[in-house]
């Protein structure tokens, strides 16, 4: 399995950027797929965004919503994350996921992306 995530760069706040995950060697449609991110000062990754197998339910971090867009394109094996309205605190390795949802909670696989650094300067 492989998670190959890309898009991320250098904004100024108020900004916007999309990064992706590209998917290979696992059957794409059924799972559910999330974004993480971890901070230089964090030691662990925090929960983003997630979206259900067909697209259709999608969650977020309280301090995303309404800044972030996840969607998919499962005949790309595709995952994204817009992120608009970008703040120096969402600076931040992002990294997918394979997972699970189960009621409103993810509950993410052994399976995640290599990560994709998002910086935003203020």
């Amino acid at each position: 399995v492989q998670l190959q995530a890309s898009g991320g760069g250098l904004v100024q706040a108020g900004g916007s950027l999309r990064v992706s995950c590209a998917a290979s060697g696992l059957s794409f449609s059924n799972y559910a797929m999330g974004w993480f991110r971890q901070s230089r000062e964090q030691s662990r990754k925090f929960f983003v965004a997630t979206i259900s197998t067909s697209g259709g339910a999608t969650y977020y971090q309280d301090s995303v919503k309404g800044r972030f867009t996840i969607s998919r394109d499962n005949a790309k094996n595709t995952v994204f994350l817009q992120l608009n309205s970008l703040k120096p605190d969402d600076t931040a390795v992002y990294y997918c996921n394979a997972g699970q949802i189960r009621g409103s909670y993810y509950y993410p696989s052994r399976y995640w992306g290599q990560g994709t650094l998002v910086t935003v300067s203020s």
